[in-house]
């Protein structure tokens, strides 16, 4: 009897400290949700002080561009070699025959080792379309060879020699030229050169539109700046071009063009 009734309060006694462990856990939880609420209403009111800070800034906005013409002093030209045989082993010796030779050419025109990459290497299945005969009534596709193509690009450092290198490339077996591209190799120090003149022309703008309307500088609160991709000559080939007909490349000049966008605060 003594134990039933022991064991009753023990129960009791359990429920008890369960039912306040759930108040407590409610209870903090509650005081949880109003402390995150608080810190996002203070955060929103915090962003709308920033926000309107900003729109009420009286600012000007000035613009720049500068220019530098420079002549281009690399070039970079890609020569392709395309093989057709029956047997891939055959495609394979013609193509690597004929791709040593125009290296060869090439570095005999003093062009470094590190100045040729292989850009691409591919042998793809040729197939023809056999009319119907007794068994393929309807026709059908056969394999007849492979074709190899194996491309190298080369970087020329002396642009009087690009005629001449493209003569010997495909003197030497090159049957496709392409992607020639004109550039500058120190392109980044003539892009700082017109970002200079952009800058100082938007700053020269704002000075005298500070001056017209008869307020100061106070500081930049916003630059912006975009560049202009100078145009690079290009052009594909795919014969031969023949013994002695070296090609003429006019280079010409490249524009580097840069322009700013400057925001002042003024007062």
């Amino acid at each position: 009897m003594f134990e039933e009734q022991g064991s009753k309060i023990c129960k009791y006694e359990q429920k008890i400290l369960f039912k306040s462990i759930c108040i407590i856990l409610i209870v903090f939880l509650f005081i949880l949700t109003i402390y995150v609420f608080v810190g996002i209403q203070n955060k929103v009111k915090e962003g709308r002080y920033i926000g309107q800070g900003i729109e009420n800034r009286n600012t000007i906005t000035v613009s720049g561009k500068g220019e530098i013409y420079a002549k281009p002093d690399l070039a970079f030209v890609t020569f392709s070699v395309i093989t057709e045989k029956k047997e891939v082993a055959e495609a394979m010796k013609e193509n690597t025959e004929k791709i040593n030779a125009i290296i060869n050419s090439i570095r005999e025109q003093e062009v470094e080792e590190k100045d040729l990459k292989t850009t691409g290497f591919n042998i793809y299945p040729r197939y023809e379309w056999q009319e119907k005969t007794q068994f393929y009534p309807s026709g059908r596709r056969v394999l007849v060879g492979y074709e190899i193509k194996q491309s190298l690009e080369v970087k020329i450092r002396d642009m009087e020699k690009i005629g001449i290198i493209i003569q010997k490339a495909t003197d030497a077996g090159a049957n496709q030229v392409g992607d020639l591209r004109l550039t500058i190799d120190n392109e980044d120090e003539i892009k700082k050169q017109a970002r200079g003149q952009a800058i100082e022309m938007a700053k020269d703008k704002a000075g005298e539109l500070a001056s017209q309307l008869d307020v100061k500088l106070v500081r930049i609160v916003n630059f912006s700046e975009t560049g202009i991709v100078p145009r690079y000559y290009a052009f594909e080939e795919t014969v031969g071009m023949g013994e002695g007909q070296a090609l003429q490349i006019e280079a010409g000049e490249n524009k580097i063009e840069v322009r700013v966008s400057i925001t002042y605060e003024i007062n």
